[in-house]
């Protein structure tokens, strides 16, 4: 294809047009090639995402004597008094640490610990687009004197560095080290701890499966669930989905190995997989040994495994009952594209790429839970404030209507953030978590109120230039490389 004949929009909202000369396959790898090739040419004109601005008034000069020395030994010495005041004399309360030792980043696995700095900032681009949530990356080194990666050096980091934030975001650890560090900073940490890759995949996973289930006319108590893949989000998001009325006697969770089960010696006792083996001895009752006799008959394959295409085969998609609901989440390529999937027989397919319908995106969850959680003060983020962002998100798609292939609300429906982050605040009134006490409604109007104001702060930065927008010669020449390198195939 000649780029001349055809101008791309800076928007990329023609990008599809450019690749309909392909296979089904090859344009969606044509995409994700697109997209990982203007990525970096982005991040490198812009010099990454994120920047520090002041939010405080500077009348004159004068005013740096209040600001800082010597008039801010005041707010010193009363924080020093009384250590809740430091969420009111700073951002604290609207400061998030996203935390990584980059061991499993995306689906690129170990990236050393600065290789995870491109989605820490992405997280924080969007907590405060979305949210007006304040964020920080801290990529760490987690290994210990042997050389290996250690999850006390993580849960060590977080509780010296917890006095600085209103909360912590977890990311891209690996497993096993993942379980522990979440565990035991939700039980010592003072301040609430979020895995977003397990907790907020869970979230908008369960989100997705209500919506689903009702469209396929079944119910939650009563469908054939297989999780295929047993890391950290679908050990989640299988506990999650318990804790909303699944029956356990009819899940499957797949590793690896194959099913999990009673007979599995290779995780009994395990100190590192004990999550795994909790699963083994309440799931799978027939001791189901074979992957494909697991999902034979299955109502729904949650599949977060490895990249595909080709994990998930279409012969197991024909194995399932009437009406399958596949969600296949793997990143960047899902384990059975959703064409593949839906000409096997799938009724409802879902992954967490935007350049499908029904992206599982827990973008959608994770900025709202966060910034109610810091607006009621929560000591910390219980399953049951989980529970309720994902009702609440079904709830909201539900209103403005669903259908096979819209479950879900996407990242541009604005309203689900408010939403979000009212439901979790009431939630965690309700457990006893909570330190500060707003109705929702308040919680959803001040939210909304941020995001306006932090929205039209940074559209006037683009409107004025002080933000450039993406240059056109960059998109276009990574295009030109993704087209030559695909005719090069």
């Amino acid at each position: 294809m000649n780029l001349e004949d055809k101008d791309i929009a800076v928007s990329l909202k023609n990008i599809n047009s450019f690749f309909t000369h392909l296979e089904a396959d090859a344009a969606v790898h044509a995409k994700t090639l697109f997209f990982k090739k203007l990525s970096l040419k982005a991040h490198l004109f812009y010099g990454g995402k994120m920047t520090t601005m002041p939010k405080a008034a500077l009348p004159s000069a004068e005013w740096f004597n209040v600001w800082y020395t010597p008039g801010v030994s005041s707010v010193s010495t009363s924080i020093r008094d009384n250590n809740k005041n430091s969420f009111s004399l700073s951002n604290r309360s609207n400061l998030v640490a996203v935390v990584s030792d980059s061991t499993r980043v995306l689906g690129d696995g170990d990236c050393t610990s600065p290789g995870g700095l491109g989605v820490m900032e992405g997280k924080s681009y969007l907590m405060k687009l979305l949210a007006d949530v304040d964020a920080t990356s801290l990529c760490i080194d987690s290994k210990d004197e042997t050389g290996k990666n250690s999850a006390q050096k993580i849960i060590d980091f977080v509780l010296m560095a917890q006095h600085s934030f209103g909360a912590v975001n977890l990311e891209d650890i690996s497993q096993p080290n993942c379980y522990k560090v979440l565990d035991e900073l939700r039980k010592r940490a003072i301040i609430p701890v979020w895995h977003d890759d397990a907790q907020g995949t869970a979230t908008i996973l369960a989100a997705g499966l209500i919506n689903a289930l009702e469209l396929a006319y079944k119910k939650m108590e009563t469908v054939k669930i297989v999780f295929f893949g047993a890391g950290a989000a679908n050990i989640t998001a299988c506990d999650l989905i318990i804790k909303m009325g699944a029956d356990p006697k009819k899940i499957i969770l797949i590793d690896e190995k194959g099913p999990l089960n009673k007979n599995r010696k290779d995780l009994k006792g395990s100190s590192d997989f004990y999550k795994q083996w909790a699963f083994c001895l309440q799931t799978n009752p027939l001791n189901i040994s074979e992957v494909d006799e697991a999902v034979k008959g299955a109502d729904v394959l949650i599949a977060l495994s490895k990249p595909g295409p080709g994990t998930i085969k279409p012969k197991q998609i024909k194995s399932m009952n009437d009406k399958a609901i596949v969600f296949t989440c793997a990143n960047p390529v899902p384990e059975i594209y959703p064409h593949a999937a839906k000409k096997a027989g799938a009724f409802i397919t879902a992954t967490g790429r935007g350049d499908f319908d029904n992206q599982l995106n827990n973008s959608v969850c994770f900025p709202g839970i966060l910034k109610g959680t810091l607006l009621c003060g929560a000591k910390t983020i219980t399953d049951n404030m989980a529970v309720a962002a994902a009702r609440a998100i079904a709830d909201f798609a539900k209103k403005r209507g669903i259908t096979s292939d819209n479950i879900v609300p996407k990242m541009e429906e604005s309203d689900i953030y408010p939403t979000v982050a009212a439901a979790v605040a009431e939630a965690a009134v309700k457990e006893g978590v909570a330190s500060v006490y707003l109705d929702p409604k308040a919680i959803y109007e001040r939210t909304k109120a941020d995001i306006v104001k932090t929205q039209a702060a940074f559209n006037l930065l683009q409107e004025r230039n002080l933000i450039e927008p993406p240059p056109l010669e960059i998109i276009k020449s990574a295009l030109k490389e993704t087209l030559e390198e695909m005719c090069a195939k």
